[in-house]
């Protein structure tokens, strides 16, 4: 499934949650989880403004890295995803990561 399917289905918790897993790092999921909680975000709602705003506001170095990694991976959706939600998680404090129907400019 493409990035964008799937973050088209991530209203969806299930597939959210099926997301998370197959990124198989469980202390990012954690994080991931108790950030969208204090935003009263769900993981998926998080999950899509993160790839949103590293789409939006990443610079250059970010994405010459993460195209870098995704291509060298048979999975490079699972890498953006990823490399967006450390990124959001590391560049904004939580109180200022964008919800969904925020904009990410």
């Amino acid at each position: 499934m493409l990035l964008g399917d799937l973050i088209a289905r991530f209203d969806d918790e299930a597939v959210a949650a099926e997301a998370l897993l197959l990124l198989d790092d469980l202390p990012l999921t954690v994080r991931i989880r108790e950030a969208a909680g204090q935003e009263g975000l769900t993981a998926g709602e998080l999950a899509s403004a993160a790839v949103q705003h590293f789409s939006a506001s990443a610079s250059d170095e970010e994405w010459v890295t993460v195209l870098g990694q995704m291509g060298k991976s048979d999975e490079p959706g699972l890498v953006l995803l990823r490399r967006s939600l450390i990124w959001i998680l590391s560049a904004r404090p939580a109180a200022e990561i964008p919800g969904p129907t925020q904009s990410v400019a």
